[in-house]
């Protein structure tokens, strides 16, 4: 399974367009996914226990609502949940939701975040209304990646304390097999490491000099979590994935946990009780399935790429161990 398409990112599903808005001092950001006109299925799969979501009830499969139009994720933790307005407000210009009138339609916009709040030591900022609607004008089919939108004020690596921590961001892939294509874009700021497929640390907690701590092995030594700093909710890591197989949202739950496995065979810990892990996935339903786990196979392929982008792109982490600078 290879990436078949000329930009291999989210964007390679056919119709759907990503954007970002970035406050590059402030290190907070979010990402918008658009869907295609008419909307798209979803699903979602909540593995982090310190979750913030607004609308995610609208991904169940129970739900009246069988389309959203849109997917955000924004720094801000809590606050960041308000930016949500200005998509809802950029689709109902376009006439694009729920239809509840002849003339009126209301805009469906589940939204997660991360928590970057404080990161650069000033007033916390947090993406607004204003802020997600440039990224909606912003939307295309080439997805910068790194510390941007809400990968900004990501970090990675906390278990031992935000001082030891690296950058975290944005990344994505796609992979496909034929016309079938599943995209991914992953927002990493996890309590634990980020690895390759090997197993080696690509980004994670810095032992007292240059070498990787391991958050995993000093977790089970019994580390206290966090150093000796208080028990930080400044943690999460967000994925949408994205495809034009025509899935259910029964099945598009199952995608959701699928891609969430490829990402706890990467990030350790992974789901943690101060991690606030949410992972959408979504069907603009173009194509018909060769069987019921095309879908969750090709995500497998490209949400750890998606993962390892996300860190490798990420400001300072290539040249010099810590936080790095945003750009």
């Amino acid at each position: 399974m290879t990436s078949g398409a000329a930009t291999p990112n989210l964007a390679a599903v056919p119709g759907i367009r990503v954007g970002h808005w970035t406050h590059h001092s402030g290190a907070t950001g979010c990402t918008v996914v658009l869907a295609p006109p008419g909307g798209m299925r979803a699903a979602a799969a909540l593995r982090g226990r310190a979750t913030g979501t607004r609308e995610i009830d609208a991904t169940d499969p129970r739900h009246i609502v069988g389309h959203v139009d849109a997917i955000l994720l924004t720094g801000g933790s809590a606050f960041g949940l308000g930016a949500a307005d200005g998509v809802m407000q950029w689709l109902l210009a376009r006439k694009r939701g729920f239809p509840v009138r002849a003339d009126f339609v209301v805009p469906i916009v589940p939204a997660a975040v991360i928590f970057d709040l404080g990161n650069t030591g000033d007033v916390p900022r947090w993406p607004g209304p204003a802020d997600a609607a440039h990224a909606c004008d912003a939307a295309g089919t080439a997805i910068p990646e790194g510390s941007i939108g809400a990968g900004a004020g990501a970090t990675v690596g906390k278990a031992a304390g935000i001082a030891r921590a690296m950058k975290g961001g944005v990344g994505s892939w796609a992979a496909s097999a034929g016309d079938a294509v599943v995209g991914a874009l992953v927002v990493v700021n996890a309590v634990g490491d980020v690895r390759d497929a090997s197993g080696r640390i690509l980004a994670g907690a810095r032992g007292d000099g240059a070498e990787f701590l391991d958050c995993l092995d000093y977790l089970g030594r019994g580390g206290a979590p966090f150093g000796a700093g208080p028990a930080s909710p400044n943690n999460t890591t967000l994925a949408v994935v994205v495809t034009n197989l025509t899935l259910d949202k029964v099945a598009l739950q199952s995608l959701a946990r699928a891609a969430s496995d490829a990402l706890a065979r990467r990030i350790t810990p992974f789901g943690t009780l101060f991690d606030g892990d949410v992972i959408f996935a979504a069907s603009t339903a173009a194509l018909a399935p060769s069987s019921p786990l095309q879908a969750e196979a090709l995500a497998a392929a490209a949400v750890p790429e998606a993962l390892e982008r996300a860190v490798r792109l990420a400001a300072g982490n290539a040249v010099t161990p810590g936080l790095g600078s945003s750009p």
